[in-house]
C-alpha cells in the first residue's frame, strides 16, 4: 500500500510539474513574438511598395517592387532571369556581375528602386540571338569554366575588362578581374580567353 501511495504521489506531482512547464512553454512565443514586433517597428524600415520602370536587355518592364528589393532578387525572383547567379549576396565574389549603363556592377548591392530608366544588361542579353557574345565564344574555346556557377559574373567582368581597356598584359587582366571569384580555380582559362577577345 505504501509503495502504491508514493507512486500516486509521484504522478500527481509530475503532472502538475510537467503542465505547469507546458503552461510556460505556450506563453513564450507569443512574448517573443511581441518583442520581435516591437524591435521591428522600431529600428527597421518599414515595406513600402513602389512603381519600378527598367530596361533590361532591350525591353521595357513596369513592375511594383518592395524598395528594399535588390536588383538581383528582382532579375532571379520577379523576372526570372536567373543567369546572374547569387553567390555570397555581400559584394564580395562577382557571380551577380551586370552591366547599368555599360558598367559592370554588383546586382546584390544595387537597390532594384536606384535602376528607374537606366539601361541594364545581364547574360541573357549578351548574345546576339542565337549568335554568341564573342567573349562567350573564347571561354568555351579556352575552357574558362568548370562548374560554371561563376561564370556569367566571370563573363560579365571580362566583357567589361575589355571595353575598359585593362587588358595590356595578363598582370592588369587578373587585377581587374580580382573581384570575380572561381572555387573551381579556372582563372588560366578565363585570362586566355580575356586576352584571345582583346586582340
Amino acid at each position: 500500500m505504501s509503495h502504491s501511495k508514493n507512486e500516486n504521489t509521484f504522478s500527481r506531482r509530475f503532472f502538475i510539474k510537467t503542465s505547469s512547464a507546458f503552461t510556460a512553454l505556450a506563453l513564450v512565443p507569443h512574448s517573443i513574438k511581441a518583442f520581435y514586433n516591437d524591435i521591428k517597428e522600431t529600428y527597421f524600415t518599414k515595406k513600402v511598395v513602389l512603381p519600378i520602370y527598367l530596361k533590361i536587355n532591350g525591353k521595357d518592364y513596369n513592375l511594383n517592387a518592395d524598395s528594399r528589393t535588390t536588383l538581383l532578387d528582382l532579375l532571379r525572383e520577379n523576372l526570372n532571369l536567373t543567369g546572374t547567379k547569387k553567390g555570397c549576396d555581400h559584394g564580395q565574389c562577382g557571380a551577380c556581375t551586370v552591366h547599368i549603363n555599360g558598367q559592370r556592377a554588383l546586382s546584390c548591392l544595387s537597390l532594384a528602386a536606384m535602376m528607374q530608366g537606366k539601361e541594364i544588361t545581364t547574360i541573357e542579353g549578351l548574345a546576339n540571338g542565337d549568335n554568341l557574345h564573342p567573349m562567350q565564344e573564347a571561354f568555351l574555346e579556352h575552357d574558362g569554366y568548370q562548374c560554371g556557377y561563376c561564370t556569367p559574373g566571370q563573363i560579365m567582368s571580362a566583357v567589361a575588362c575589355v571595353n575598359e581597356g585593362h587588358t595590356k598584359s595578363i598582370e592588369e587582366i587578373k587585377e581587374y578581374m580580382s573581384g570575380n571569384i572561381c572555387r573551381c580555380g579556372a582563372y588560366n582559362g578565363i585570362t586566355n580567353a580575356i586576352k584571345s577577345v582583346a586582340k
